[in-house]
């Protein structure tokens, strides 16, 4: 068989399932560029949109005291401060309190700070199971679970989407596989399901531990800081953090910042710090994003965080019973992300988005097959508490009148042409 040069075959390559439609969809439906304040009002194309495509949950994002700390870090200690991973040189006695504070917030013994989320996510998996382990995960779990899972040579069990009967079925048949190899069970699942806005299963699942003898890790990187009483996220929303083993937090979401933590026993932790790959042979943390998370913390576990995840649920509120109550599938959506349900391809889909952002100047995310089966289209609404009610009137206003042109066709090819500017 002749050689064949990968950059050729890459070339020739249509560009996946997504990748396909980059030469018609760039800067519009993929990579669209949203400029201005962050907020609900954003300027998209050069004109203003309502925009619930933010993961900026609470509205840290520009809140003034987040906005002085992050400036004051930058101007204190620049982008480059700490060079190098926490091993080596770019370990601070900041990086250590933020870690001590997460650890106290979430109850845990301790905790660990990731550079990136995603990619500490992975690593943390790589570093706990070993050969013999087996890990058990739910369907839908996130990307960087799947990869983390992936990069396992042991036996991998999933179980159908918080589907309990099916969860412990698997349990009882990993925890019979990992006795016969002298291994353990790892569960992986997610707190918020950030797609759908459902919530994991997790006061179930902790109560199979009565059982089975298996571990927790849960990501809950839409759940921390917005889910439970005080924003300690969704194992403290069904009362199990204590059935939680190990706990995993993003700052991109509630925080509108970069990193993450995993929190757990002082001696998994400790573990994890020698052996994570993706901290041993990466940049730490830079300082103004230490600092910054510092404040967002402090905040979120404040009375004004209180506050915050109050006027967000108010809001989310607003829109799922607004969608429900005029007969959209939006699932079993609880958390503040909003998947709005309806039929129709490829056309239909980027014929709707251009009506929404050009004629109602409402900007929300699209998604298609293959993220969903084929002939579906769910449009990703987030709510933060920085939206009002009236954005919401307008938004379900926008949807029905959206609806109503769908079932009447104006979105097929031919007559968008002439309905949508």
């Amino acid at each position: 068989m002749a050689k064949l040069d990968i950059f050729d075959r890459i070339s020739r390559d249509s560009g996946g399932p997504i990748g396909q439609y980059r030469e018609q969809g760039f800067g519009y439906y993929m990579f669209p560029r949203l400029e201005g304040e962050l907020g609900p009002h954003m300027t998209f194309n050069g004109v203003e949109c309502l925009n619930w495509s933010l993961n900026n949950y609470l509205g840290l994002a520009n809140h003034p005291e987040v906005r002085k700390a992050d400036a004051e870090a930058a101007r204190e200690w620049g982008l480059a401060y700490p060079m190098g991973s926490r091993m080596l040189t770019g370990h601070t006695r900041w990086h250590e309190e933020l870690e001590r504070k997460l650890a106290a917030f979430e109850k845990k013994e301790d905790a660990f700070l990731f550079n990136f989320g995603y990619q500490g996510i992975v690593s943390a998996i790589d570093s706990l199971l070993a050969r013999h382990d087996v890990v058990v995960y739910d369907a839908e779990c996130h990307a960087c679970l799947l990869d983390g899972i992936r990069l396992h040579a042991g036996e991998k069990y999933k179980y159908r989407h918080n589907d309990i009967a099916h969860c412990e079925q698997i349990i009882s048949r990993a925890c019979a596989k990992a006795e016969e190899q002298g291994g353990g069970v790892l569960l992986i699942t997610e707190g918020v399901y950030g797609m759908t806005g459902a919530l994991g299963i997790l006061d179930k699942i902790v109560a199979l531990k009565k059982k089975y003898d298996f571990r927790i890790m849960i990501d809950d990187a839409h759940g921390f800081g917005v889910m439970g009483e005080h924003g300690r996220g969704t194992s403290e929303h069904f009362g199990v953090m204590d059935g939680i083993d190990l706990y995993i937090g993003a700052f991109a979401k509630s925080m509108a910042s970069i990193g993450g933590f995993i929190a757990g026993p002082a001696s998994i932790i400790g573990y994890l710090r020698f052996n994570m790959r993706s901290q041993m042979y990466a940049k730490a943390l830079p300082m103004p994003f230490v600092m910054g998370n510092l404040k967002r913390l402090e905040i979120i576990d404040s009375p004004e965080g209180d506050e915050l995840r109050r006027r967000l649920f108010i809001v989310t509120r607003a829109l799922q019973d607004g969608f429900r109550k005029e007969g959209f599938d939006i699932g079993e959506a609880e958390a503040c992300v909003t998947p709005v349900k309806v039929k129709g391809g490829i056309s239909e889909a980027t014929n709707v988005v251009k009506d929404l952002r050009e004629n109602y100047k409402i900007f929300c995310s699209m998604v298609i097959y293959p993220v969903i089966p084929k002939g579906m289209i769910i449009f990703r609404i987030i709510a933060t508490a920085a939206h009002t009610l009236d954005d919401v009137q307008r938004t379900l206003d926008a949807f029905k009148e959206i609806r109503k042109k769908l079932q009447e066709g104006y979105y097929s090819d031919e007559i968008a042409q002439m309905t949508v500017k």
